[in-house]
């Protein structure tokens, strides 16, 4: 048996007859791990991100057949994990009825309840900061700065310009910069 490590091979042994399952579960092995940690990133707290990663699996699972190949297929989970997460926390706001400030305080709140957080170690800090980031910011930032993500790659991902994510990217560092010289 070939060990498929090339998203093209993955995708065709998943589109060839009586192997969707298989194809589908070495994607899921191979992008569970990255994509786990991307979602946390954005949302903190363990559970919910097993939980939307849960979800993005399965709108995985239910788009895939439809996937043209028009992106790497790694720029095709990443959207659909960043729009989960994106879902995820407008559905909190709601369902809470809080401001942005409030919900940035709830995250805060599950990062300092982390058995391991230590409020003076330089890593808990920097959470602290890219927490007080805005959504779309702080999304730019984790794509940039933990998954090394390409600024083109990052355009088809979140649908905006280049420039727009360089900015945003841009104003993200000097805000972080700006937390961690003043916490």
């Amino acid at each position: 048996m070939p060990d498929y490590q090339n998203d093209k091979e993955i995708l065709a042994l998943y589109r060839k007859e009586g192997n969707k399952e298989k194809g589908f579960t070495i994607i899921v092995q191979k992008y569970t791990e990255r994509l786990y940690w991307h979602i946390r990133r954005l949302l903190v707290d363990h559970e919910d991100a097993n939980d939307v990663l849960q979800n993005v699996f399965i709108k995985v699972w239910r788009n895939l057949d439809g996937f043209r190949e028009d992106s790497q297929l790694y720029t095709w989970l990443y959207k659909i994990a960043t729009n989960e997460c994106l879902s995820f926390l407008e559905q909190q706001k709601r369902k809470s009825v809080l401001s942005l400030s409030d919900v940035e305080t709830g995250l805060n709140n599950k990062l300092q309840a982390d058995a391991h957080f230590d409020a003076n170690k330089l890593e808990w800090k920097l959470q602290k900061a890219i927490i007080s980031l805005p959504e779309k910011q702080r999304v730019v930032f984790n794509l940039r700065y933990y998954d090394e993500m390409p600024y083109e790659q990052m355009s088809q991902v979140l649908d905006t310009s280049e420039g727009a994510l360089k900015a945003s990217y841009h104003h993200a560092v000097k805000k972080i910069e700006d937390f961690m010289r003043n916490a």
